[in-house]
């Protein structure tokens, strides 16, 4: 190559080609909607605007998640991990730091403005709005360079980078908001957004600066005296009982204490709102739904870590010949796993239900969410408020388990495309659900249409559901991963669980115009199976390719 500028840019071009052809064909639809069904300059009426929205978001929406993950290198590392994101083998070029660090920042820059104003051009919009030119695509520039510097920056602890990225980037939005609440004008916008590049680019500087140099600080060891286990049974390491007490040993040591440690270090920020807003119920109450949902959230970038065999080899996704040899079977691997993430979760809910108590109790807000409650068990009664409750719980501690593990199969394939795939397919339906469910809100006919179609939407996913566990189950019983008794325990404990969730759910939903079987259908879909039951064969597949 000639010049830095373009061996970067041709690593951009030739890894996501196919990428660039997507982009390309979703501007020339858009291009010739613009020409062939709209006139120039033509606004479309309202309720043409909502649909025509919803058609434009969708791929608008993928595209800025993609570019994120290209320009960020996001799609090459581990977001856990502590060691910059930046690929290491560009730091060996014979090109500056400024050079590593601008390139990549002025391409992704260019890519997200030009995204903006092409789809801003071609795309047809509602009559009645007045859609900005230049300051969105500069909110979108200064998102990217923002992530690009704190993803790329070193950290001493691994998921640090996702709460400092994630906090980041919210204050961002937070005050962009505000300005829009309160109708800033374009020139208001631009004064705000405009530093933001300059000063995301010095921080990028610094942090490949930093990586380059292999300049990874790291306070695991404070911390992780602080979690260890204090049970002399813990601590005597000269032997295990079994092999699959080893392997627990090795998979907690490994990330099971990744999920307590993300939860433990966002929970003092979230908490910290009920201190200066403790009379407003509002804030009060989306501060504690917030924190209740952050073991699921925060579990879904520690999965990232439970997935992988080898996360400091060459083939991060591939098993390491100290895995592969060990004396166990592959469902004693899996099995380890399974235990530790439980384990894992367990301790990041302890974190949660012993903080909010005692925020609420400090903060002087305890009184108000005690008087509500009252209000509540006042309307459905005392047991069923306290099966509810209780039933809420479990199913966020049982979803907190289910983000760390629902990935497993794919992870432990050891195809890095089918990774890197289904983290696509994953963003594609984030960006898509947000615009749908507005879309259903906004629309009386479409809701009343999914209304009476939901019965027969949740039975054909049953019907899916159960196919494919019908087909994992020939596939183990063939290659012999797991035994008939096994097989027959695990189903049977399946359908245990199923019926006294089903029990549960009849009883709270037991109203008139609910049919029977529908609390049936949702304790099935609830229930993990599938996904749980291919980790085995997944594990199989990498360990002997």
């Amino acid at each position: 190559m000639r010049s830095p500028a373009a061996a970067i840019a041709w690593e951009f071009r030739q890894h996501h080609r196919w990428g660039w052809i997507a982009l390309a064909g979703y501007l020339l639809v858009l291009a010739t909607v613009r020409l062939l069904i709209f006139e120039p300059g033509q606004r479309v009426e309202f309720d043409d605007g909502e649909s025509v929205a919803f058609v434009l978001a969708v791929p608008l929406t993928t595209t800025f998640l993609y570019f994120l993950a290209v320009f960020s290198y996001g799609l090459a590392g581990d977001l856990a991990a502590r060691q910059s994101m930046y690929p290491a083998r560009m730091f060996a070029l014979p090109v500056t730091t400024t050079a590593l660090a601008g390139w990549p920042m002025l391409y992704g820059t260019v890519a997200m403005a030009l995204l903006w104003l092409a789809t801003r051009l071609l795309a047809a919009w509602p009559s009645g709005v007045d859609v900005p030119m230049i300051w969105p695509a500069l909110l979108a520039a200064s998102m990217l360079a923002w992530l690009q510097a704190l993803t790329w920056m070193p950290y001493p602890l691994p998921g640090l980078r996702v709460i400092v990225t994630v906090l980041w980037l919210t204050v961002i939005d937070a005050i962009v908001f505000t300005a829009i609440e309160y109708q800033a004008p374009e020139g208001v916008m631009l004064a705000l957004l405009a530093p933001h590049l300059p000063l995301a680019f010095l921080v990028a500087r610094v942090a490949i600066a930093r990586a380059r140099r292999g300049d990874v600080p790291d306070w695991q060891g404070i911390f992780g005296q602080a979690l260890k286990p204090s049970s002399p049974r813990f601590l005597r390491r000269d032997h295990f009982r079994s092999p699959a007490r080893a392997q627990f040993w090795f998979e907690w040591r490994r990330h099971g204490w990744s999920l307590p440690a993300l939860v433990g270090m966002v929970l003092p920020f979230e908490l910290a709102l009920l201190f200066g807003f403790s009379d407003t119920p509002v804030i009060v109450f989306e501060t504690l739904l917030a924190v209740l949902l952050t073991p699921p959230f925060m579990a879904a970038f520690a999965a990232a870590r439970v997935s992988q065999s080898n996360p400091h080899g060459h083939d991060a996704h591939g098993l390491a010949p100290f895995v592969s040899t060990r004396p166990l079977s592959s469902p004693s691997l899996i099995a380890a796993k399974l235990t530790a993430t439980i384990w894992s979760a367990f301790a990041a809910w302890l974190l949660v239900l012993a903080a909010i108590p005692l925020a609420l109790q400090f903060a002087g807000a305890l009184p108000m969410v005690l008087d509500r409650a009252r209000q509540g068990i006042d309307i459905v009664g005392t047991p069923r408020a306290i099966v509810i409750v209780l039933l809420v719980i479990a199913g966020l501690m049982a979803a907190t388990w289910k983000q760390l593990v629902q990935g497993l199969y794919i992870g432990l394939t050891g195809r890095e495309w089918a990774v890197k795939s289904s983290v696509f397919v994953t963003l594609s339906f984030l960006a898509v659900l947000g615009p749908l469910v507005h879309w259903i809100i906004d629309n009386g006919n479409v809701q009343a249409v999914l209304w009476d179609a939901i019965p027969s939407i949740l039975a054909v996913l049953v019907g899916v559901k159960m196919s494919a566990a019908a087909w994992i189950a020939v596939r183990l019983y063939d290659s012999r991963l797991l035994s008939d008794r096994m097989l027959l325990t695990g189903a049977a404990s399946w359908c245990v669980a199923v019926l006294a969730l089903y029990g549960v759910l009849a009883w709270i939903l037991s109203v008139p115009f609910l049919p029977r079987y529908l609390p049936a259908l949702i304790a099935i879909l609830a229930m993990p199976l599938v996904r749980l039951s291919a980790a085995p064969l997944a594990l199989s597949w990498n360990r002997h390719r």
